[in-house]
């Protein structure tokens, strides 16, 4: 499997690599355990959008900030996920990110709400480095989508980790075993995962799920907040990050393509109001009516804000 990682070496060299390769070395989780990594490959991959490596950039139909890049023959014709043009990065952005974007998180406790250029980079760097891990990956070939899906997913888990540990909160992913207590007595265990598990002295002060979407994961959310909170006699702040929350979608003979949301407002409200709300829920690429719904904007941020102001309140509960 590490036959891939000379990759990582020939990014840093800016030896350009062919889509065959990055979709290869994308595919290889080890790959990635460092933000230079993560900086190294997209580098690589918007060198090969720069080269004319695509065979056509499609714009959405029905909201014309996404587009969609269409493959040559060497990513089998595929048409990508959704790429949001007003964050997505240039290749010369994403020089300037190797040390924009590790200066900014270190500091991020400190960046005001004002400064839109320092928390520009934090939401628009984390939103294109990932995107482009996703983007590259669906150029697998037809019958690999599942594994793509997996491994995008747990690449977006850790790029956050890193950057949040970048930060020099204790934060780990992993099993979280809570007491059950009957009578007064510990009666057994119940263990669990979680992607983000921030500690300070030794206890834990936040627990977080990071996610590419919510689809189907939005319920998941609330109620491990519910039970956690049931089980432990706590009120341990439950958090969620996610990447986005638009596919793609195509319509009509002449395969038109355009953006469907896959966000469910009313399970969002109706979780919040009945069951429990989550103590922060915040967004790479935000949905316009989660800026609209005077509702759902007192509750769901940009990430710059989880960096910024509620990363720090977290760990000093």
């Amino acid at each position: 499997m590490d036959r891939a990682r000379p990759a990582s070496r020939v990014a840093a060299r800016g030896n350009p690599l062919s889509l065959t390769r990055l979709v290869a070395f994308a595919s290889v989780k080890s790959n990635f355990s460092s933000i230079t990594d993560y900086i190294d490959f997209t580098e690589q991959y918007l060198g090969f959008i720069d080269r004319g490596g695509l065979q056509a950039t499609i714009v959405s139909q029905n909201e014309n900030r996404y587009c969609f890049f269409q493959y040559r023959a060497d990513g089998h014709h595929n048409v990508t996920r959704p790429i949001n043009s007003d964050l997505f990065m240039g290749v010369r952005e994403i020089r300037a990110l190797r040390t924009s974007l590790v200066r900014c998180i270190r500091s991020a406790g400190d960046i005001p709400l004002d400064d839109q250029d320092a928390r520009g980079i934090i939401r628009r760097g984390i939103y294109t480095l990932q995107q482009s891990l996703g983007a590259a990956l669906d150029g697998m070939e037809a019958g690999r989508s599942n594994a793509a899906r997996k491994v995008n997913g747990d690449l977006f888990e850790r790029l956050i980790l890193l950057l949040v540990q970048e930060t020099g909160a204790d934060c780990r992913s992993g099993t979280v075993r809570v007491p059950v207590v009957v009578d007064g007595a510990e009666a057994f265990h119940m263990s669990y995962q979680h992607d983000l598990v921030i500690r300070r002295d030794g206890e834990i002060r936040a627990l977080g799920s990071v996610k590419t979407s919510s689809k189907d994961r939005l319920d998941k959310v609330f109620v491990d907040k519910f039970l956690y909170s049931r089980l432990t006699g706590t009120e341990t702040p439950h958090f969620a990050i996610f990447l986005n929350d638009a596919q793609r979608k195509k319509s009509g003979a002449e395969n038109r393509f355009g953006v469907n949301a896959t966000f469910l407002p009313g399970h969002f409200k109706g979780y919040t109001i009945k069951l429990n709300p989550l103590d922060g829920v915040f967004y790479c690429d935000i949905r316009p009516n989660m800026e609209a719904d005077p509702f759902l904007c007192e509750r769901i941020k940009t990430i710059d804000h989880f960096f910024c102001t509620d990363l720090r309140r977290f760990s000093r509960r």
